[in-house]
């Protein structure tokens, strides 16, 4: 992420609203691959597209005021939870429109990442699981959205929370372990 595109973000968010349009471009690209990793963990037919989920998270995150803008993979991680807090939202309410049957499904393995050879997940699942692991540990929850939903590396979830590399890799191995015994669970 550029210098220009961090001080535009600091820009926005002292409420400079001009910002926002000299932003988008350069953030775009950023945000479209994050919707692609999302989106690649959602059902085939999923009727929210990339771009729509891209541009609705833009718009929340342009909205973000008390932010203070840190560099790339601060951004990302925010994206990443705008994103998240988007496609759950949404499988909420298609769950909610067909009284619960039909449950929005996403692939994961046991490394939790997508695989076309491994189960399907509820979505609502996965983020009522990642909530109480919030609850119990707000870091390894934290390196789940980091490394899982924003797709960033090792490396930079280290640098985005200030840890090691070697504690993220622990957390993430930890958290990883809870959350699939609780996926378990919830079948």
């Amino acid at each position: 992420m550029s210098d220009e595109t961090i001080q535009l973000l600091a820009a926005l968010s002292r409420g400079e609203t001009d910002a926002a349009e000299k932003l988008l471009p350069l953030v775009y690209n950023e945000l479209k691959g994050i919707a692609a990793r999302q989106m690649q963990r959602e059902r085939a037919d999923h009727t929210l597209q990339p771009t729509a989920l891209v541009h609705e998270a833009y718009l929340k995150l342009i909205d973000q005021n008390r932010v203070e803008w840190q560099g790339r993979a601060h951004f990302c991680a925010i994206a990443a939870n705008v994103m998240r807090r988007i496609l759950v939202d949404y499988a909420r309410q298609k769950n909610a429109a067909k009284r619960g049957a039909g449950a929005q499904k996403i692939a994961i393995d046991e490394d939790l990442t997508p695989d076309q050879t491994s189960r399907d997940v509820d979505l609502v699942a996965l983020d009522d699981a990642l909530e109480r692991l919030t609850a119990l540990n707000p870091r390894h929850a934290r390196i789940v959205e980091l490394r899982y939903f924003g797709g960033l590396t090792v490396e930079e979830t280290a640098a985005a929370l200030d840890v090691s590399p070697s504690t993220v890799k622990n957390d993430w191995r930890a958290a990883k372990a809870w959350l699939l015994t609780q996926l378990e669970e919830a079948e």
